[in-house]
């Protein structure tokens, strides 16, 4: 990416939307970036000043200042995104991947984007939770024409309210945003914000599915539900790089969800609070400590807490097949079936058949298969203690003491200190470990004895409470 050849512009004529006075301005050279690693902040070198974002395996998008007007180029194309390494997948998208880059901007800015069409086909961009002029607003046929590939048109507003937001198609969206094309937007407070508070760390990134069959790289447009690569910033586990954190520091961490279904995104070892939507901060009294936060389908939302745990701790959805890759949905349960006899004939006819699923799923995350070129396994990645048999919408959130300021490196596999790994207890294996030789008592409906029951009595230790018998009878 060539930062300093951006600020040089390009004398090319631009078909413009409502702005007539640039319409025949000379265009800012655009930017590309072809790798899928986090770039560190960019740290605005002109306008207001504002604490960056860090994009997960993504990077912000320069802009030159012009009279006063931040002026961006998005060039809309198609991009070859490597969501894990040897996993290559045809997208649309953004100056040269999927997602697109962060475009961030402070409260009060004037910004000017330039979209151009590289597209085969028609399309426009939608500027998501954003307040501005109708026909800025990005929806085909309705509010501006379509953007003819080959063409640029320019968008231009101000940026009336800080938040966290994205941009996206409103042309062909079921083909555009299965293709990938969607991207980030963060609008910085310019001043001290009675709800946004400084942090340290500020990370943000998108949710994405997709429908790539084993063995092929372009996505099923036509998939409504049935998806089998779920990804942050179209990356799938183990290829997701962490959020690298010092001790103590204060980390916001920004997610939106263009995806058919809802996320919850669950952080292990910490409680967040929600403290913005893509509707703006959120008020004090109506937050509360969460350990998971569902993101519906078009939601932003924006999660803040004191890493004050060291560790690495997993970040993920907690729908447990959005943590793996692609898996055969119609293979039939095996849990419990003695295959023995069965597979050695089988082998007899096929030498490499193997058993798979009679004991769970778990041995899938060892196994070396053959598998299709350009096909993820289903369950991937290795820890310090074995394989994580993880995939899809997985990655860590790595606290340190000795982090430093403005680091983003990953600091590597945590070291547990003495005593605090959970570890074997010594002759005590489930065949020398007695089965349990009776039940636990349970009254009967019609019992009338006094039973010891604090369920209804907080706090109190020896509240009787007597169960009344007869029709009315009834539990609480």
């Amino acid at each position: 990416m060539n930062r300093r050849n951006f600020f040089a512009g390009a004398a090319t004529a631009v078909a413009a939307t409502t702005v007539s006075r640039v319409s025949m301005a000379a265009l800012p050279e655009p930017v590309s970036q072809g790798s899928a690693a986090t770039a560190p902040p960019l740290a605005p070198p002109n306008g207001r000043p504002y604490n960056p974002v860090v994009t997960l395996n993504g990077w912000t998008l320069p802009w030159r200042m012009n009279a006063g007007v931040k002026e961006f180029h998005l060039v809309a194309e198609p991009v070859v995104r490597e969501m894990a390494p040897g996993f290559k997948v045809n997208m649309w998208g953004y100056n040269g991947q999927s997602p697109g880059p962060t475009i961030e901007v402070v409260e009060g800015d004037r910004v000017r984007i330039f979209v151009t069409n590289r597209l085969p086909e028609h399309t426009t961009v939608h500027w998501h939770g954003q307040r501005l002029p109708n026909g800025m607003d990005g929806v085909g046929g309705i509010t501006q024409p379509h953007i003819p590939p080959g063409k640029t048109f320019v968008y231009e507003f101000s940026a009336r309210r800080p938040g966290t937001f994205m941009y996206h198609p409103h042309a062909d969206e079921m083909v555009q945003m299965a293709m990938g094309m969607m991207g980030f937007w963060v609008t910085h407070p310019k001043a001290s914000h009675p709800l946004i508070e400084p942090v340290q760390r500020d990370f943000c990134f998108l949710l994405g599915s997709f429908d790539v069959e084993p063995g092929s790289a372009t996505p099923k447009v036509n998939t409504m539900t049935d998806f089998n690569i779920w990804s942050f910033n179209s990356r799938v586990f183990p290829a997701i790089d962490t959020l690298n954190v010092r001790k103590g520091d204060r980390v916001r961490i920004r997610v939106g969800n263009l995806t058919m279904t809802n996320h919850p995104i669950h952080i292990h070892g910490h409680e967040f609070e929600v403290t913005g939507t893509d509707g703006g901060p959120v008020p004090r009294t109506a937050r509360w400590p969460e350990v998971s936060v569902d993101v519906a389908v078009g939601q932003m939302r924006q999660m803040e807490f004191i890493a004050d745990e060291e560790g690495d701790w997993s970040l993920h959805c907690h729908k447990a097949h959005h943590t793996m890759g692609p898996m055969g949905h119609e293979v039939p349960t095996m849990i419990g079936v003695d295959h023995k006899g069965v597979a050695e004939k089988i082998r007899k006819l096929v030498p490499d058949y193997m058993v798979m699923g009679d004991k769970g799923m778990a041995d899938m995350g060892g196994m070396e298969m053959p598998i299709p070129d350009n096909t993820l396994p289903m369950m991937t990645g290795t820890g310090p203690f074995g394989s994580a048999e993880m995939g899809g919408m997985f990655t860590l959130l790595k606290v340190r003491r000795d982090q430093k300021p403005g680091d983003y490196r990953d600091p590597g596999w945590f070291k547990h200190p003495p005593g605090t790994v959970a570890r074997e207890v010594p002759n005590a294996s489930a065949a020398n470990v007695p089965p349990a030789t009776r039940n636990a008592p349970v009254p009967s409906a019609n019992d009338t004895r006094d039973i010891r029951d604090t369920r209804n009595h907080p706090g109190t230790t020896d509240a009787t409470v007597r169960k009344p018998s007869g029709h009315g009878a009834h539990n609480h």
